[in-house]
């Protein structure tokens, strides 16, 4: 199965899964995120940002890690959970694409581990929601928005973990966005949850990054909703054309 098809399968099954959330990304290249990810200490010279209007959940993502004291972005599969295939590794069929913060510190589960040893971030400069109704059996889509940050970008806490294939020793990562309740300025466009948008001080973004800070209750505070940019929310026809169909709404940032 070439992947073309199997992202498309798994496409699929995400509509069929309901309820998930941010299960597209907007990345570009513009000044904001490109000034984040400098911030971030990543030479992009090294590692240039490789733009996509949409990527979807099981597709390449690129990644910033911090390994040895050094922080580079990586390109990783959106999926934290993989396992072996014929030419390495392919997303597992547990749904993983995004961790839920209240299994973050329940011993066994897929993001137990890498909350407290492998975190990323990544940059993007928005992300799309799909909110579903139920018909009869089904759920099917209710609306499609995307969201947008307004002259800035946003930094998505994440985890990963690293498979090595046996054979050729090649490495291969998954990768998650951790997800939160339900933000009240975005329950008219998604009920379910909310990603993990970090803020951008430099503190906190060190700390997130450093495999060896452990403390994870220091995180405590960041596993509650918040918007962290000023956002504009676009109501759109379907994520594979994103043509506008209202006016896009603004979503001012919460005050800290």
């Amino acid at each position: 199965m070439n992947l073309l098809l199997k992202n498309y399968l798994v496409f699929l099954s995400l509509l069929a899964f309901g309820g998930v959330m941010c299960g597209r990304l907007n990345i570009t290249d513009d000044q904001f995120v490109l000034a984040l990810i400098k911030q971030l200490g990543v030479d992009l010279n090294l590692s240039p940002v490789q733009p996509k209007r949409f990527v979807r959940a099981a597709s390449p993502v690129q990644v910033i890690v911090q390994q040895q004291a050094q922080r580079y972005m990586k390109q990783a599969l959106w999926w934290l959970l993989l396992e072996p295939s014929n030419n390495g590794f392919k997303p597992s069929r547990y749904t993983s694409f995004n961790t839920r913060y209240d299994k973050l510190n329940v011993p066994r589960t897929a993001g137990y581990q890498p909350f407290r040893q492998s975190r990323c971030i990544i940059v993007a400069k928005g992300f799309g929601e799909t909110e579903f109704i139920q018909q009869g059996s089904r759920k099917v889509p209710q609306h499609y928005y995307d969201m947008t940050a307004v002259n800035g970008a946003i930094a998505f806490g994440g985890l990963y973990k690293e498979y090595v294939c046996k054979e050729t020793g090649e490495v291969t990562i998954g990768c998650s966005i951790i997800t939160l309740p339900a933000h009240e300025k975005l329950k008219r466009i998604h009920t379910k949850a909310s990603p993990l948008m970090l803020p951008q001080d430099t503190i906190t973004l060190d700390a997130w990054l450093d495999p060896n800070y452990q403390d994870v209750q220091a995180f405590t505070h960041l596993l509650k909703p918040a918007i962290r940019q000023d956002l504009s929310a676009v109501k759109i026809d379907k994520p594979s054309t994103f043509k506008a169909v209202a006016d896009p709404i603004f979503i001012e940032a919460d005050a800290y």
